[in-house]
């Protein structure tokens, strides 16, 4: 049955969107707002904090429970496969809207998926032993000092995070201090904290202020779990993805995964995106050869109308897993989306269409690494993405290119091997 919100549901979330309007352009509205909703929620938690603990049960959820998917989905399935965890029951926090997509999770007899934001969601993470997250969690659930909170997180960072973040004033939500105080208050909450590679390890401990709270040691540095997807995936995944979206086998597919802008928020709406791609010219450029898959990042709140495109342009925004997308697109067109490092693990063609580099770098964000350091060429201008696509078996074939390819991939993603589920597992379940 398809889920419907109820009268009062609506209601709440029209006040809600209210409220944000309001705090947006009100700062002492804005903070007495967070603080009753703080209140609240605390209160709603603390109604379960004298429960037992449920020993062998782990509570998942992932990208703010829109989705069932990343790092998370790859540490429930290695348990719900592996003999050792045979009495566990494993649990997925799930937003009311996106229920109706994994209602299949209930199937399985060790496995339950709660709504996002109910009572039985607040009594679940007051009470399951485990925690198994990949963004940042309701601010008033604060684990219990019996509960283990594994924090995968969502990628390897290009864009600087909290802490690191050099420039004031971009993001139309939050300010630096504002984010700084809710990486840390997240952070403070964490047991460990996944990392893939040294240069995570080393970034993921600036950001987040791990030294200063006195939680540095939390890192459990062994590979993203989520991609051991991409170096043991069959062809007969493949042609089931493909066989999902339907997109004609006959043609190379390119994923075009862009990121979301900190300074492109709407009220009411979410941040929205400003497509750059003039598909027209584009299938008329590569229609014979190729398909688009178009994914943008989950907070990406606007919708994109492609029928005009229709058996060109595909809709993948939700998609529940971009794993599957990596494996059959040949080719990956991105900006500063951390997408690159994990589809790097294939080894395939990426571009980076950045075509307001000047704007983002000096007044968004900022950047951990060299933009030399990317594994692909860097695009400003629509005329010569349309070109580098056309061209890619030559570019590809250099030695230039193919060196610095595997520069990149010995420093970022040496430790994606297959394995680093089976790994983490063991470090936080068999301690």
């Amino acid at each position: 049955m398809p889920y419907i919100p109820s009268k009062w549901q609506r209601t709440k979330n029209a006040v809600k969107r209210r409220c944000s309007s309001i705090a947006k352009k009100n700062k002492a509205f804005k903070k007495a707002y967070g603080k009753i909703l703080y209140m609240r929620r605390s209160a709603r938690y603390a109604k379960y904090t004298k429960l037992p603990i449920e020993e062998k049960t782990v509570i998942f959820e992932a990208f703010m429970a829109r989705r069932y998917a990343d790092s998370p989905r790859a540490i429930y399935e290695y348990m719900l496969n592996s003999p050792d965890y045979k009495d566990y029951t494993f649990l997925w926090g799930i937003r009311g809207d996106c229920l109706d997509d994994y209602e299949f999770l209930n199937r399985n007899e060790r496995t339950r998926v709660i709504q996002y934001g109910t009572e039985e969601y607040y009594k679940a993470h007051a009470t399951a032993r485990y925690w198994v997250n990949n963004s940042r969690t309701i601010l008033a659930m604060i684990p219990r000092k019996e509960q283990v909170f594994v924090q995968c997180w969502h990628g390897t960072p290009l864009k600087r995070l909290a802490y690191d973040i050099q420039v004031e004033g971009n993001n139309d939500l939050h300010s630096k201090k504002e984010l700084c105080e809710k990486y840390t208050a997240d952070a403070m909450k964490y047991t460990y904290m996944l990392s893939p590679s040294r240069f995570c390890t080393e970034k993921f401990t600036s950001a987040f202020g791990l030294k200063e709270i006195g939680k540095e040691d939390i890192i459990i540095e062994e590979g993203y779990p989520r991609n051991d997807f991409l170096n043991n995936y069959t062809e007969e995944d493949v042609e089931r993805v493909k066989e999902t979206i339907g997109v004609p086998k006959d043609k190379k597919i390119l994923l075009y995964a862009p990121t979301w802008r900190d300074n492109q928020h709407v009220v009411g709406t979410g941040y929205v995106f400003d497509n750059p791609v003039d598909f027209d010219r584009l299938r008329e450029d590569i229609g014979d050869e190729y398909v688009v898959l178009f994914r943008p990042h989950y907070f990406v709140a606007n919708a994109f109308d492609f029928s005009k495109y229709e058996g060109f342009v595909y809709d993948v925004a939700n998609y529940p897993d971009i794993n599957d997308l990596y494996i059959v697109s040949d080719v990956l067109i991105t900006d500063y989306s951390s997408v690159f490092f994990d589809y790097s693990i294939l080894k395939r063609p990426i571009l980076f269409y950045m075509y307001d580099l000047e704007f983002y770098k000096d007044t968004v964000r900022g950047f951990y690494i060299s933009l030399d350091e990317l594994p692909g060429p860097i695009i400003e201008k629509e005329a010569e993405l349309f070109e580098k696509i056309k061209t890619i078996p030559e570019w590809t074939s250099t030695e230039e290119y193919k060196e610095k390819y595997k520069t990149f991939s010995d420093k970022f993603t040496y430790l994606d091997d297959g394995h680093a589920a089976e790994r983490v597992v063991k470090r936080v379940f068999q301690k």
